[in-house]
């Protein structure tokens, strides 16, 4: 049976292998990126801190006040909550949580790297109006994920045009 086990494992891997499966490489900034700045309208922003630590994990160093610096600008972040499902009362039960951010990346001497462009991801949650407090916090946690998830994204995006460039 451990044979079995241990075949069926070595098959699996090397069937993965065989099909192009392949984790997705780490960003790495290219060195001639100089130091970079993440500004947000709102300079306490969650999404611009969490841009700004994953862009340092890449590689890049932190603006100093005064430095000419690639810029990633956050020109928006919109959220917004639709219902999409009512009970025989007329109540919201469902809802589909939008989050919508536009962006753009370009060098200290003002050429672009990313051009203007938006992202948008959204969730549908349950929030039946007489749980007032369960849904409050699943929605929190929806909030999180997806600030999450758009950075992951932004990320992705500037990436594919870094790559884009140095091929």
């Amino acid at each position: 049976m451990t044979r079995l086990r241990i075949a069926l494992g070595l098959l699996l891997v090397l069937s993965t292998a065989g099909c192009g499966f392949h984790l997705r490489n780490a960003l790495e900034l290219p060195t001639d990126l100089g130091p970079v700045e993440v500004s947000a309208q709102d300079r306490y922003s969650p999404l611009a801190s969490s841009l700004a630590r994953a862009l340092e994990r890449a590689g890049a160093v932190p603006a100093a006040a005064g430095d000419q610096a690639t810029k990633l600008e956050v020109l928006s972040e919109k959220w917004a909550d639709i219902p999409i499902a009512v009970d025989t009362l007329g109540r919201a039960q469902e809802y589909s949580l939008r989050y919508a951010v536009v962006f753009r990346l370009s060098r200290a001497d003002g050429s672009v790297i990313v051009p203007q462009q938006a992202v948008e991801l959204s969730r549908d949650y349950i929030a039946p109006p007489s749980d007032s407090v369960g849904s409050g916090s699943e929605r929190e946690l929806l909030v999180g994920e997806m600030r999450r998830e758009m950075s992951a994204s932004i990320l992705r995006r500037i990436d594919a045009a870094l790559r884009g460039t140095r091929s």
